[in-house]
């Protein structure tokens, strides 16, 4: 067992990791079992559903947020399909399975007004709620987001290496997979990342991670995003290298009505810049709630 200043890993994991909400699998009918967390907020607040980014969990992408976000609203969060906790599945990842797993979440816990906040991957999941469930949606927030991932040669390629790893986290064994998180992920990270972070990533199902990008390069919702009828925020990362600027300024004019806000900071701003981004992500969603006044909760 390694050992820092006298201490076991263990102990040490134990001391850097934040304070969560209280979570639990869950088990979804029809579906599998995935981890969802929530807080109850004030009486009668409007619930906000967070959807994770690409590569991340639930925790990983929100801890910043629960709390501050939990004073003013009901909170639930899940783990995206081979994210985390989620849902494991033979099928092959969709966007689409995603947004019904988060509906499926809402219906086990008796909610039926939500309102989808969504980072990054998270984006095109609340996107996909509201084009498939659009009487479940009060209001959309997304962040660091855009309608599209792919629009140079260069981008497509990348995407289309994520096809074969795929293929192969799909058909060799155990080992390769563990090879295939060490060299794809954890160990660009072990240096930056606290050791709990280190093991929430390390629970990936890396062949359905892996198709999950594929998903996020075809994803495309440029044909309908105008349609979209309920207020909606979107935040913007303003030096963002992941998603460029200009395709998150395309989200937000392809909204009619949506309202922008923007935080100086990449793409992991939301926990790198967390005393920038939270406050913003509090004002985005006030600004839904307030403009959706008189909707159901």
């Amino acid at each position: 067992m390694a050992i820092r200043d006298g201490k076991s890993a263990t102990e040490v994991s134990a001391e850097v990791t934040p304070p969560l909400p209280p979570g639990a699998a869950m088990h979804l009918p029809g579906r599998g079992t995935t981890f969802v967390r929530t807080m109850a907020g004030p009486p009668n607040a409007p619930t906000v559903l967070l959807l994770h980014g690409w590569t991340a969990s639930c925790d990983l992408n929100w801890y910043t947020c629960y709390r501050p976000l939990s004073r003013h609203y009901r909170v639930v969060a899940i783990d995206h399909r081979g994210h985390g906790r989620g849902i494991r599945s033979k099928k092959a990842f969709r966007l689409e399975d995603c947004a019904d797993d988060a509906l499926a979440v809402c219906d086990v816990l008796g909610i039926d007004q939500i309102i989808p906040v969504g980072y990054s991957m998270g984006g095109p999941v609340a996107q996909l709620i509201w084009q498939r469930h659009p009487e479940r949606v009060r209001a959309l927030v997304l962040c660091a987001t855009a309608p599209f991932f792919i629009s140079s040669r260069e981008e497509r390629m990348g995407f289309l290496g994520l096809s074969g790893l795929a293929a192969l986290a799909r058909l060799t064994p155990s080992q390769a997979r563990q090879w295939l998180t060490d060299q794809v992920y954890l160990q660009r990270k072990t240096e930056e990342w606290e050791p709990w972070a280190i093991q929430e990533a390390s629970l990936h199902d890396w062949r359905m991670v892996l198709e999950a990008g594929r998903e996020i390069g075809k994803f495309d919702s440029r044909p309908w995003i105008s349609d979209i009828d309920v207020p909606t925020s979107t935040l913007i990362t303003m030096r963002d290298k992941v998603v460029p600027l200009r395709r998150q300024v395309r989200l937000f004019e392809g909204i009619a009505g949506a309202e922008a806000f923007r935080v100086d900071g990449d793409h992991d701003a939301v926990v790198a810049n967390a005393d920038r981004f939270v406050p913003t992500l509090l004002r985005a969603v006030h600004s839904v709630v307030e403009r959706s006044r008189g909707v159901p909760s």
